[in-house]
Order: structure tokens, then sequence, then C-alpha cells
């Protein structure tokens, strides 16, 4: 009989599994007693420091996730090849990237991915604030299943 289970992803599986971008979902602390607040998001990753970009929308009817940003975050990717599934979760706060100059590293880092575009809003884009943010993970973890012989 075959069960499944879990095991840490090396480092070059959870490079594979992020690549230069793909979707996620990034959660933000909130209160005690209160569920953490989700959203799924685009994202942009540079492994040459492990920095993951995010360009936030803020709509102007939603301020919850304004309200949140400097809460610490948890962001997950999750992937299901046929070999099994494997996710990579990153901890950390997000740094706003909007005013850092040109020629700082997290901006030059932002040029080198790939964030891809969703249109999720009933709105045109035009109409939307969108802000920049970086995510240099205080931690950055990966698992995969594997089939045991049980």
């Amino acid at each position: 009989m075959q069960s499944l289970r879990w095991v840490q992803l090396p480092r070059d599986e959870i490079d594979s599994v992020l690549g230069t971008g793909g979707v996620g979902v990034l959660s933000f602390a909130t209160d005690a007693g209160k569920p953490p607040f989700s959203i799924p998001v685009s994202y942009g990753f540079y492994p040459e420091d492990d920095s993951f970009y995010f360009h936030l929308a803020f709509p102007q009817d939603d301020s919850t996730k304004a309200e949140l940003l400097t809460n610490p975050v948890t962001f997950v990717v999750y992937t299901h090849p046929e070999e099994g599934w494997r996710s990579v979760v990153a901890s950390g706060t997000l740094e706003e990237i909007d005013e850092a100059p040109y020629e700082s590293m997290a901006v030059q880092a932002m040029w080198g991915v790939e964030i891809p575009e969703v249109e999720v809003f009933e709105r045109p884009r035009d109409e939307i604030t969108f802000r920049d943010f970086r995510l240099v993970p205080d931690r950055l973890t990966g698992r995969k299943e594997i089939e045991t012989e049980g």
C-alpha cells in the first residue's frame, strides 16, 4: 500500500517552483482572534537576493489592505504537477519601493522580474492606484509530496 507524505524542498527546487514570477496568496497578520487578510496576487521573484516583488492595487473603496501594510505577511505559492504537489512559503514584512531611487538594488531587481498582470477589477486600470512592494523573507521554506511504501 502506498501512502503520501511530504519532505523539505532543496533550494534548487524552491527556485524552480518560484521561477521568475507567477501567482500566489499574500496573507497579512491581523489582530488576535481574527483571521488573516489573504488575497491572491501576482508576483515576481529575484533569486539572487530572494526578493519577491508585488504590484498591489488599492481601489478607493477598499482600505483594509492599506491598513495592514506594516503587519507581518506570509506568501504562499503552490503547484501540482503530475509528480505531486510542491509549495513554497515566505514570511516577513513588506517594504514599499515606490519612493526608492531608480539606481537602488530594489528598483533594479524589480525591472529584472516579470509580474503577470491580471485584470480583476470592475473599473479601468487608470482609476486604481497601484504601489510597488518588495518582500525579502525572514524565512523561506518549501515542501513536496512523496509517495512511500507503507
